[in-house]
């Protein structure tokens, strides 16, 4: 038998783990957490000081009888899980069960699952630490006194299963305030001029800017046609030509929520997905000859740290891959989160030297393409900043201005490597402009005026929310993700073309907790919280203080709740067709899945059908059919004839109800990064979108 037994969550954990440490140690999982609250009631004894009351999670008994044999075989004990609240308190849980003491050297902590890092940590053992474990049994406490009190109220007064939680119920705020918002808008006219201006062989843009110096805004048409009586011909002076040297800095590497967003963008990966590959990656992938290795530093984390030999390591490979003018000389000044739980280092590569393509033949699609986000993302972080040379030219008709800018790349620096994504994506590139002289004249070949109306505000995608919540200090990198699963799951929220949408029963529930329980949902009240919890693991303040202080007054609006909390009937609305089985009324329902039709003689007849978005287009193919907006089975949108299976047209792109004016076929509209872009099926006709 080993010396040493370690234990940690995962088995391929273990098993990367195992292979570092050699012959003395046996390490073994234990599945994640052995005792838990129980779900079958709160779990909590209030007149005792809050005392949690543990059990052994169900399934979990033959998992334990076996570490308690091996703990009692072995010389010493060794729990490793991970280095975060969560893996603290399930390090204490295991200490009790195997009867270790709490303030012996029994911890190891590590960031990264290599070998240095590993040995490193088995040298440096260390007591569990106790104001980390308080400041997670408080999150559980808290979480569980909220949600196993407003929870049955939901249940009793609005719809059976509904939950209501901390940090959900403050999202869930944040997606119907904003939803409210787009309602009330009232969008404004605007206009902009666009000259079309010819330097020799030469064309450029420039915007109207205003009228005998003065910055002019354009609200109607009148004005336009003020300012086009204002020109005279078609010549146009250079009045002033401003050129410098811009520097352009790389943004820093990974937190949990910077690559929750930029894996949203860039990947299309839901919250869930991204966390769920970035464990695979940080447990270790199989590397043939090199046997198992965790690829990256552990994934939760809010902090942009890196450690020294990382840099150096980076510097490394940046030179002999670009060469030394690439390498970021300058000092970087890491920016903390608000509530950065600063142990930890932001998420890399655990080697630089292992770039994706090396690594790709070991990687299903997913891990390569987030390894691969991750990878660059670290390695611009450390490489030199971008200049760009740009110019600023402002020209002028009889007294009227016009401004234009242009850039263009000196030296790419970072950008050769990697570009922040951003929720309307638009692509980077160049924006030359002729070489102009101050004095010098241009015509003009066209001017341009356009009608625009001022826009909502966009609805929230997972990561502008996830990004919103961390601004406000609500949540932490460990919550982000199931907050985001637990509003879908309880249909308070549908996510449609990547944005949320409340559902009535959401805003209901909203509703109800602005009235009995506003602190619940208060933005800087849960956020007061967080700072709180952080002070919990800094040992600045006790616990059960900081429950006994929350309880208190959430009592008293529960008492309140439970006597005048009004009973809400959410009736279903009819579909207007009837049941092709029985001729009853067809109503839409909600799933876990979204809207969908079904018969009003449930349970008697179960027949459902899913809700088919007509875009007011003739099927092209069969002639009789329209075509619906439908969803394939990994949530892409497609487009196919009503008809169907009897007409089997289908098309990724969307077809529109005009013909081609050339050929009179079919027209699509493709989706690109700068806009939607018309095309014809039969010919070569197409509608580039505006630049």
């Amino acid at each position: 038998m080993s010396d040493y037994l370690v234990i940690v969550e995962s088995p391929t954990k273990a098993k990367t783990i195992e292979r570092y440490l050699g012959k003395k140690y046996t390490v073994k999982a234990s599945m994640g957490h052995v005792r838990d609250l129980p779900k079958s009631q709160m779990g909590v004894d209030i007149n005792r000081g809050y005392e949690p009351k543990y059990i052994t999670i169900r399934g979990k008994g033959q998992v334990i009888k076996e570490l308690k044999t091996a703990a009692k075989k072995a010389k010493k004990v060794f729990l490793a899980a991970d280095p975060d609240r969560e893996g603290e308190a399930i390090a204490w849980h295991l200490a009790n069960m195997l009867d270790l003491d709490i303030h012996s050297d029994c911890r190891v902590v590590f960031h990264e699952i290599t070998k240095d890092a590993i040995q490193q940590s088995f040298q440096q053992p260390r007591a569990i630490n106790m104001n980390l474990v308080d400041a997670q049994q408080a999150r559980r406490v808290l979480d569980r006194l909220v949600g196993y009190n407003i929870s049955p109220l939901l249940w009793k007064k609005v719809k059976k299963g509904l939950s209501a939680g901390r940090v959900q119920s403050v999202a869930l705020r944040l997606i119907i305030e904003r939803e409210k918002e787009i309602r009330e808008f009232r969008p404004e006219e605007y206009w902009t001029i666009q000259a079309v201006l010819q330097k020799g062989t030469e064309t450029f843009t420039a915007s109207f800017y205003g009228i005998d110096g003065q910055k002019r805004d354009i609200k109607t048409e009148e004005d336009v046609k003020a300012v086009l009586s204002r020109l005279q011909g078609n010549s146009f002076t250079v009045k002033t030509v401003a050129k410098r040297e811009r520097k352009r800095s790389p943004v820093p590497p990974f937190t949990t929520s910077s690559l929750q967003q930029e894996a949203a963008r860039k990947l299309n990966f839901r919250t869930k997905k991204t966390m769920m590959v970035a464990q695979q990656l940080y447990e270790g992938i199989d590397l043939g000859g090199e046997g198992t290795v965790g690829l990256i530093t552990y994934m939760r984390t809010d902090s942009t740290r890196i450690a020294e030999t990382a840099q150096r390591e980076a510097a490394a490979y940046i030179e002999a891959a670009f060469g030394a003018s690439y390498v970021n000389q300058e000092k970087r000044k890491e920016k903390k989160s608000t509530n950065a739980q600063d142990a930890h280092e932001a998420i890399r590569p655990t080697s630089a030297f292992r770039d994706p393509e090396k690594v790709k033949p070991y990687l299903t699609r997913d891990q390569f393409r987030l390894y691969k986000l991750i990878w660059e993302r670290f390695i611009a972080s450390q490489m030199a900043a971008a200049v760009l040379d740009t110019m600023s030219v402002e020209l002028e008709n009889n007294g009227v201005m016009f401004r234009a800018n242009g850039s263009k790349v000196k030296f790419p620096g970072f950008m050769k490597v990697y570009i922040e994504g951003s929720d309307d994506q638009t692509e980077e590139q160049d924006r030359l402009l002729p070489n102009l002289e101050e004095g010098e004249t241009v015509k003009s070949e066209a001017i341009e005026p356009k009608q625009h109306f001022t826009q909502p505000p966009p609805r929230y995608t997972e990561a502008r929310l996830v990004k919103t919540l961390e601004e406000l200090g609500i949540g932490r990198p460990s919550t982000y993700a199931p907050t985001l699963d637990t509003i879908q799951k309880r249909n308070y929220v549908v996510l449609e073309n990547k944005r949320f949408i409340p559902t009535e029963l959401g805003e209901i529930v909203v509703e109800l907790m602005l009235e009995f329980f506003p602190e619940i949902i208060d933005v800087e009240f849960t956020a007061k919280m967080e700072k709180e919890l952080d002070e919990i693991e800094e040992g600045k303040v006790g616990w059960i203080e900081v429950v006994d202080e929350f309880y208190r007054e959430f009592e008293k609006r529960l008492k309140v709740a439970e006597k005048e909390m009004r009973e809400v009937d959410l009736k279903d609305e009819p579909a207007g067709i009837d049941c092709d089985v029985c001729g009853s009324p067809m109503v839409y329902k909600m799933g876990r899945f979204g809207k969908f039709i079904a018969c009003s003689n449930f349970p008697e007849c179960r027949h459902t059908k899913p809700i088919l978005k007509s875009i007011g287009v003739k099927c092209p193919k069969c002639r009789e059919g329209e075509i619906v907006e439908r969803s394939s089975k990994r949530k892409r949108v497609f487009y196919g004839c009503d008809r169907f299976p009897d007409c089997d047209f289908v098309s990724w792109d969307q077809p529109l109800a005009r013909p081609c004016p050339k050929c009179g076929g079919l027209l699509i509209e493709k989706k690109l990064k700068k806009g939607a872009q018309v095309q014809c099926t039969a010919c070569d006709y197409e509608e580039r979108p505006d630049v």
